[in-house]
């Protein structure tokens, strides 16, 4: 099979895709073409019917289709020109090869998190993450194979541990360095930021989110199931329980970012600056990953605001 990371400009394409996305646009001269967003296990990838015509057979969103096109570019992004494409007859396609998934064994990724959780020593908050990520084990079973993102960064199977290991690295090296940290708060903290994940975004293969992550957004939905749990461990303390739901609804920094508080701890600034670190660092990996293994300079990713060049070739 051919996978989508391996795709490279100006190369002919005849293979089967998972179609995340369906989209029936027009042009600005009013003429419908197709956006569509393929989708295998080392990621997703944009492509497009200009030509709605002969070749092009009715598939729907979630269908495996079988296309014929050719990469190109455009504003330093690959994109399928699809000329010719039908939906996949049974048997033509392994589920397997299209759902992304991490390159870390979960496994591994899963006994750093309980090492992580060893590490806490207030016994309210201990408590709280051993109901949540041990004793609970649907709930641990679903985080462990979830995406962190629809797009963007970590948006695989496996994704959301992957993500929430990282950023609890980092915050227990920065708490280890700057004495002015609680270390047993900001771990809980980085460890539960995204827990309201699993409800805003839909498992895999749609990995799409559900109405309340449309209507709520996982900060909020976070915020409000970590405090559900608190009230669930006899004598938690109050004042504890604010300050973590507060690390949870300042985590991505600022207003216009989602957060609907800005970090008034150092534990929530540290936070926000692991958890900012861990999902910038992992979008350039993914840029990187998706471009020319050949090619320093990959093109200006509207991210960063800037055209991205590797040091390691």
């Amino acid at each position: 099979m051919r996978y989508l990371a391996e795709l490279r400009e100006g190369e002919m394409v005849k293979e089967a895709y998972l179609c995340k996305q369906l989209q029936t646009l027009k042009t600005k001269t009013g003429k419908s073409y197709y956006s569509i967003t393929l989708q295998d296990k080392t990621g997703t990838f944009d492509g497009k019917v200009w030509e709605l015509g002969q070749g092009i057979e009715h598939f729907e969103t979630m269908d495996y289709i079988f296309i014929e096109g050719q990469v190109t570019s455009f504003q330093g992004a690959l994109q399928l020109n699809i000329k010719r494409v039908r939906k996949c007859q049974e048997g033509e396609y392994d589920p397997a090869d299209y759902m992304p998934m991490t390159t870390r064994s979960i496994d591994e990724m899963y006994k750093e998190l309980t090492g992580y959780i060893a590490m806490v020593k207030e016994p309210h908050l201990q408590a709280l993450l051993q109901a949540v990520f041990v004793e609970d084990q649907e709930l641990a079973k679903r985080f462990t194979r979830h995406s962190a993102a629809k797009a963007v960064h970590h948006g695989f199977i496996g994704g959301l541990l992957e993500h929430t290991v990282s950023v609890a690295k980092l915050c227990a090296f920065m708490a280890d360095t700057y004495t002015i940290l609680n270390k047993d708060l900001l771990l809980t903290a980085a460890m539960l930021h995204d827990i309201g994940k699993l409800e805003e975004i839909s498992p895999f293969p749609e990995n799409d989110y559900t109405d309340d992550g449309n209507l709520l957004g996982h900060i909020y939905i976070g915020a409000a199931k970590v405090s559900e749990r608190c009230h669930a461990i006899s004598g938690f303390p109050k004042k504890l329980e604010a300050e973590l739901v507060h690390c949870i609804l300042a985590h991505h920094g600022e207003l216009e970012y989602g957060s609907p508080k800005k970090p008034a701890l150092a534990e929530a600034l540290a936070l926000n600056m692991a958890d900012n670190t861990d999902a910038k660092m992992e979008t350039m990996k993914e840029i990187f990953a998706g471009a020319d293994p050949k090619q320093e300079w990959v093109g200006y990713q509207r991210l960063f605001e800037s055209n991205l060049k590797r040091t390691i070739v």
